[in-house]
């Protein structure tokens, strides 16, 4: 939690969602992100604050826009 709200503080899009299948085989907490140009600052961001992660995994979007909409 801690990390996703200095993203947020950073103006960087971030999302907190289970971890994927893909990335963990256990159960978990994963924070997402669109743009790859956000690495740099995320990756800094996690040092600045001695942040403990697992690690960052790239994965294709799976993201169906069509998925609540009933019409």
């Amino acid at each position: 939690m801690k990390l996703y709200n200095l993203l947020k503080s950073a103006k960087i899009a971030v999302t907190i969602a289970p971890a994927p299948r893909e990335a963990s085989k256990c159960c978990g907490i994963s924070l997402l992100f669109k743009n790859k140009e956000d690495i740099p600052s995320i990756q800094e961001c996690i040092a600045n604050n001695n942040i403990e992660i697992n690690k960052i995994f790239e994965m294709e979007s799976k993201i169906n826009p069509k998925r609540d909409r009933f019409c």
